[in-house]
């Protein structure tokens, strides 16, 4: 007589799920903040929402992402420690653009096989970001799809909400012609353009991850599995103390991910202005050139996948600019004006001249 089906013959294993809970509460436990209720393990994550009666009108913000095929990475050099800052980065950031403080945030992790360790290590990422931000993760969900994933493949997402006051959200409404654009360096590529990276390295150029490439100073592997920078607790400083009752010099801010500079900042700047960056006040990384040279890859191609080196961007009056700058120093994040606003109609952003060299 055959033996019956059962769930762990069709690929999914509970004890593993259960052993990688075990793994990551250490973890989670570290990102958390007083509002949180309760621990890892239940059906919901609690978070008590009466410190919002202290504002006047409170508004929720969320923000969902994942990390994109960067993952294949993380997964051929068998490191998964440091993704959760692209995660993170990518979820967070995206809030204080508005103004808004993350509060709290959960995850979602799908994997052919759950392997109790790579699991662990990708939360320990996560929750090492979260606590970077300032906001609490405050659970998630860890999927086993056999047969839709090989086993040591996985993909990560999350979401999180913040909280901004009403009448302080940063946006294209606060946009003035005159104002300054202020760029603030990346780490390098954050978390997007993989698909287009990839494809250069591996397809076009047969680069393989432990290649140590000279105009790098490391290996092809280390480069590309830079973390992500997460700005939001930087950036809520920075507005905090740049915007006080009275004066509130720092009017929008965008956060440069998929669809480059250019599409990013116009999210922010209204139909009747314009924006024009000088290309020639910074210098990309070495990794940027890279991928355009071996995949003779157009400009204005790389322009609009890759961040080119500046992640996050704040635009604000130009009598602020010099206290930015010197505020983002303290905090260890480059920063420069690197264009302005115009009174020109149309909404657009226009990059102009040549990178520095």
């Amino acid at each position: 007589m055959s033996e019956g089906a059962s769930y762990a013959a069709a690929g999914v294993d509970i004890e593993a799920g259960d052993r990688a809970v075990e793994l990551m509460k250490e973890w989670v436990a570290k990102a958390t903040r007083p509002e949180v209720v309760g621990g890892l393990g239940g059906f919901a994550g609690l978070f008590d929402a009466t410190a919002l009666t202290s504002y006047r009108r409170p508004l929720l913000a969320t923000s969902t992402d994942g990390i994109g095929t960067k993952v294949a990475i993380a997964q051929k050099l068998d490191k998964h420690d440091t993704i959760g800052f692209d995660l993170v980065g990518m979820v967070v950031d995206d809030l204080v653009v508005c103004g808004a403080e993350p509060l709290f945030m959960t995850d979602y992790i799908c994997t052919g096989k759950v392997v109790p360790e790579t699991i662990a290590q990708i939360v320990k990422g996560i929750a090492e970001a979260c606590v970077e931000a300032g906001t609490a993760l405050v659970g998630g969900e860890t999927a086993e799809h056999p047969g839709l994933l090989k086993a040591d493949e996985y993909d990560v997402a999350g979401a999180a909400t913040g909280v901004v006051e009403a009448d302080e959200v940063l946006g294209a409404e606060r946009v003035r012609a005159g104002d300054v654009v202020l760029a603030m360096a990346s780490s390098g590529l954050h978390s997007n353009g993989y698909s287009l990276v990839r494809h250069v390295f591996f397809d076009r150029a047969k680069w393989t991850l432990d290649r140590v490439v000279p105009e790098l100073g490391t290996t092809l592997g280390e480069v590309l599995l830079t973390p992500t920078r997460v700005y939001a607790k930087h950036c809520l400083e920075l507005i905090q103390e740049l915007n006080d009752a009275d004066e509130r010099p720092l009017h929008a801010m965008s956060h440069i991910t998929g669809g480059g500079f250019a599409a990013n900042l116009a999210r922010v700047i209204p139909a009747e202005l314009s924006v024009r960056i000088d290309r020639s006040t910074w210098t990309p990384a070495p990794i940027f050139g890279l991928v355009g040279l071996l995949g003779d890859v157009a400009l204005p191609e790389l322009e609009k996948t890759l961040n080119m080196g500046a992640g996050m961007v704040a635009v604000l009056d130009p009598s602020a600019a010099d206290a930015a700058i010197q505020a983002l120093a303290a905090r260890d994040i480059p920063a420069w004006v690197c264009g302005e606003v115009t009174a020109t109609p149309g909404g657009t952003v226009t990059l102009e001249g040549a990178y520095a060299k």
